[in-house]
């Protein structure tokens, strides 16, 4: 018997199988792969970028991620920002959680696992075969045209998930659907979100300068109370540090960030949160007031002035005066499902230091 005979006519037999079922299905046809960067075809270069598509253009990180950001909005009609916003959002994800994600991609944050990648039934779950990975549901796809789906590849995985947000159509509210169906966690929805108005307000990737909570030439005077025991509204732990001074010194925004929360709270008094693209939540609390020009969902820059120092707190709304007027200032770091709070005083002093620095040079 001729085996090699018989096994040569197994895989005919398969491989015609397989185009009957992909030609019967749209679904299972084989998508236009989009050029690699620096390609050339009859539309000519994307973006203007080079013929050589292994010669990077800069080192920069931040500039390579908004060239591929720019490249694939193109592609999928998805605005940068809302690319640069889940990619983002992947990447505080991995921060938080280093255990289970890792970075898969040279800048690009994006996480997928292998099952995910090439589909839940697929025997190999390293498959990087396009239209094998399509066959078994899974999200891995091309993104660069040299006719795989890796799961390393910056292009490949920005170009997956761009592939499932724009089945769910280009309005925001369709944005905020497919991702949604993406990550079934309305916190990602809120965040993604929030970091997208970020992207689009201020126009750039580079927001990730701070500023001290208070002005560096006021009177005022801290140091590490975190931790501490409270005993008002129950026994707990002092979650931030105190800022001594006195009222009506301005309150200004730590961050680049889009406020999450502004009102009254029994044991902050008139507080305001602030959400920042590393996920970490700025509380401020204990004001005497609020810039009025900001509301829930504006977004703010470092040294923006946000209130007033106060002694509000410890009762219902308005009461004010139970102790010596001060900020409390907290930060807290996002896990995707909860919130844990961490020690702000070496950042507090680290901004602090950069801002006298600051000072004397543009004073020398």
């Amino acid at each position: 018997m001729n085996f090699k005979r018989i096994r040569c006519a197994a895989l005919a037999v398969c491989a015609v199988c397989l185009l009957q079922s992909t030609a019967a299905d749209p679904a299972l046809a084989k998508e236009p792969a989009p050029k690699a960067i620096g390609e050339q075809g009859t539309a000519g270069r994307l973006n203007g970028a080079p013929a050589n598509p292994t010669k990077p253009l800069t080192e920069d990180p931040l500039v390579k991620r908004r060239e591929l950001y720019d490249r694939i909005s193109e592609i999928t009609g998805i605005p940068w920002f809302r690319l640069a916003a889940v990619d983002q959002y992947e990447r505080t994800m991995t921060k938080a959680r280093p255990k289970t994600r890792k970075q898969l991609g040279e800048y690009i944050g994006v996480f997928v696992t292998e099952e995910e990648w090439a589909g839940p039934l697929n025997p190999d779950s390293r498959d990087e075969i396009p239209s094998s990975i399509r066959w078994f549901s899974g999200i891995g796809k091309d993104g660069d045209g040299d006719g795989l789906a890796k799961r390393t590849s910056d292009s490949d995985l920005l170009y997956a998930v761009a592939g499932h947000l724009m089945k769910f159509g280009g309005a925001e509210d369709d944005f905020a659907i497919g991702v949604w169906q993406y990550y079934h966690n309305s916190r990602a929805v809120q965040r993604i979100r929030q970091f997208a108005k970020l992207y689009e307000t201020f126009g750039t990737l580079d927001l990730f300068e701070h500023a001290f909570p208070l002005p560096i030439r006021s009177d005022y005077s801290y140091r590490d109370t975190w931790g501490d025991r409270r005993g008002w509204g129950g026994r707990r732990i002092h979650e931030g540090t105190d800022l001594f001074a006195g009222y009506g010194v301005p309150v200004r925004s730590t961050c680049y960030g889009v406020i999450e929360v502004k009102g009254w709270n029994p044991y902050g008094g008139w507080r305001i949160g602030i959400r920042d693209l590393n996920n970490l939540y700025h509380y401020y609390a204990h004001l005497s007031g609020f810039e009025k020009k900001l509301t829930v969902g504006s977004p703010v820059k470092p040294g923006e002035v946000i209130g007033w120092v106060g002694s509000s707190g410890y009762g219902k709304p308005g009461t004010s005066g139970k102790f010596p007027p001060h900020l409390h200032y907290g930060v807290y770091r996002d896990q995707g499902l909860i919130e844990w709070s961490f020690d702000p005083y070496p950042l507090l002093r680290q901004w602090e230091a950069a801002e006298k620095r600051n000072r004397k040079k543009k004073s020398g």
